[in-house]
């Protein structure tokens, strides 16, 4: 183990509805990968509203405002559930060293 501790936002709410996060010294567990297919799951189910999006714009299907409505209130959760898990990896990337002073200059 490297001891170095790190902090994972999980993709479903913690008992309260407050963010929930893995403390975790950067290892596969069973709650880690749960996380990774929950996270999947969430980019397919955005990917598929999307073409049903899509599918109702681009093929000038004349939707009710109901089902219109439905497909706003999915893509919004989807677009939540998106945002979470890029605030949760952008979390996970190490940042950048600091440049030297002879790397500062971009021709």
């Amino acid at each position: 183990m490297s001891g170095i501790r790190r902090i994972r936002l999980l993709p479903w709410p913690g008992p309260e509805g407050n963010p929930a996060h893995l403390v975790t010294d950067g290892t596969s567990t069973m709650l880690s990968r749960l996380a990774d297919r929950v996270e999947a799951e969430q980019i397919e189910t955005a990917a598929v509203l999307r073409d049903l999006a899509l599918s109702m714009v681009v093929d000038h299907v004349d939707p009710t405002p109901q089902e219109l409505l439905f497909i706003t209130r999915r893509l919004c959760e989807a677009v939540t559930d998106l945002l979470k898990i890029a605030e949760s990896r952008a979390a996970r990337i190490p940042p950048y060293d600091e440049p030297d002073d002879r790397s500062t200059d971009i021709e």
